[in-house]
């Protein structure tokens, strides 16, 4: 089935609900937002777009963002959002891979693009998105159907198309209101992180179910604005990455503002470290929950609920929130060795899932395809270990181990004993080659308050074995991060590499 159907039907039994607002003002009614999508689809129907074709969206958030991509489904077409903040020439290789029939875009995201789009692609400013309407409903398609193109981040390369279907996107909407946050009509959900990413997934739960979504005034995160929306439009959730988390913490800490809009703040795409989760729900109250999910599984791996987050006083409570929780219920999780077999609890091998929601492949890249999904597992890349009770704990990308002297360190765990020092504001851990022990740690640290490398040692020999702690500390300003807040640990490498150890630099036998 086409998803453009859950438009149609919001609009017939919640026509006067509002459906999409932006800061504090009602934009459409869920009538009025059907209505636009149609006059959308009426307009890149006449630039051709039909069925299949693919329409990229490059531009802010903004309510004419969801009227464009509406507007594609109603056709039946395929969107590809695209990060606002890409750079034009990437954005460009992005367009003219999917082979875009359209490019939707604001102003400025049209200055960008338009020396890098190829000639085949038509830039549509989204404003102009037609006053006319199509008639007839929703064009027919099938389930398995292309519905979303995401891009990965592309932080080793050249990003990949990753096929999400329509029964992808269908499955994904349904975890959230049955893991995540039950959704009714007039719920909310607010949208101060990118459309074009798991905040754009979750808008979808909202209009299958009359809840109304809301992009900021300014398109992005403000923090007190943040919680003025949540206070306006009540009973509001959305999705944030662990920076976007530590941003609202931090402002709720210093101005406390009130919390009863808030349902639940669920977080992602990068990992939550055990002392920042303690640090935000003593600022945000119970209104955390964490996702693990891909973009070739996208939010829908595993799930901590907000039930499992307040039990404090279970035993392993720690335990379970430096895990990444339980499996969703519409999915199979299992920890596989390097040769495919499913290993057992407590053993560490790589992440596998399969289910409802796993792509149907990366567009028109059937060699990475056939990497990724084998025997009808989608083999994540991730290192992890499942407990008896079936949490999953996650320990490092698949690329991100270090063997260092014969053992085997995940720089995860090296970054979690770090955080838990109050000095410690950012840091990471990766591997650099060694001439005596093959490969050795090197840790990028942002700091608080000023602080010896001696004291950063000692604390690392105090909680984990000798063999663990980094031998080469820098200590940095920032950290790189791409749009979405993932650290770029590429880069990092590419820093340490050619690089001597300067003398004075914090060396230590393994």
């Amino acid at each position: 089935m086409n998803l453009a159907l859950w438009l149609q039907r919001s609009a017939a039994a919640f026509g006067d609900k509002a459906a999409v607002a932006q800061g504090l003002n009602a934009v459409w009614t869920f009538a009025q937002f059907e209505a636009a999508s149609r006059s959308a689809a009426a307009a890149l129907a006449r630039t051709g777009v039909g069925a299949g074709d693919r329409v990229a969206l490059f531009m802010d958030n903004a309510p004419a963002y969801l009227k464009a991509l509406w507007g594609a489904w109603w056709l039946g077409a395929v969107v590809v959002p695209m990060n606002a903040r890409l750079h034009g020439r990437e954005a460009g290789w992005i367009v003219g891979h999917c082979g875009a029939r359209v490019a939707v875009v604001d102003a400025k995201h049209r200055l960008e693009l338009q020396p890098f789009a190829p000639e085949a692609c038509l830039l549509i400013d989204a404003d102009a998105l037609g006053a006319d309407s199509l008639p007839g409903g929703p064009a027919a398609r099938h389930e398995d159907d292309a519905a979303w193109l995401f891009y990965t981040s592309g932080t080793t390369g050249r990003p990949k198309g990753v096929t999400l279907t329509h029964r992808n996107l269908r499955w994904c909407s349904m975890a959230y209101v049955a893991t995540v946050q039950p959704v009714s009509p007039g719920d909310s959900c607010l949208h101060p992180a990118p459309l074009s990413h798991g905040s754009g997934l979750y808008h979808l739960p909202y209009v299958m179910n009359g809840g109304v979504n809301v992009v900021t005034a300014n398109g992005g995160l403000d923090e007190a604005e943040f919680f003025v929306l949540a206070a306006r439009w009540r009973n509001a959730s959305c999705f944030a990455a662990p920076t976007i988390v530590r941003r609202l913490a931090a402002h709720a800490r210093e101005h406390r503002p009130p919390l009863d809009g808030l349902a639940t703040l669920v977080y992602g795409g990068a990992p939550m470290y055990l002392a920042d989760l303690e640090e935000a729900r003593e600022a945000l109250g119970p209104h955390l929950a964490q996702i693990y999910g891909q973009g070739e599984s996208p939010m829908t791996i595993t799930v901590l609920p907000r039930a499992v987050i307040e039990d404090r006083a279970h035993p392993r409570w720690r335990e379970r929130m430096a895990s990444v929780g339980l499996a969703q219920p519409m999915v199979e999780v299992s920890i596989r060795g390097a040769d495919g077999q499913p290993l057992a609890p407590g053993e560490t091998g790589e992440v596998c899932v399969r289910g409802e929601v796993v792509m149907a492949g990366y567009w028109q890249q059937p060699e990475a395809t056939a990497a990724a999904l084998r025997e009808g597992w989608l083999w994540t890349g991730d290192i992890g270990r499942l407990d008896q009770e079936g949490f999953l704990t996650l320990l490092d990308r698949s690329k991100d181990l270090v063997i260092s002297g014969g053992n085997n360190i995940y720089p995860r765990e090296v970054e979690e004993v770090l955080l838990q020092h109050p000095a410690v504001a950012e840091v990471s851990v990766i591997g650099r080659p060694d001439p005596e022990w093959g490969e050795s740690l090197v840790a990028y640290v942002v700091l608080r308050e000023p602080l010896g490398i001696e004291a950063l040692d000692a604390h690392c020999l105090a909680h984990i074995a000798r063999y663990k702690r980094p031998k080469a500390w820098r200590i940095v300003d920032a950290l790189p991060k791409n749009n979405y807040g993932k650290v770029l640990k590429t880069e990092l490498r590419q820093r340490e590499a050619g690089r001597s150890a300067p003398p004075g630099e914090a060396q230590g036998a393994n």
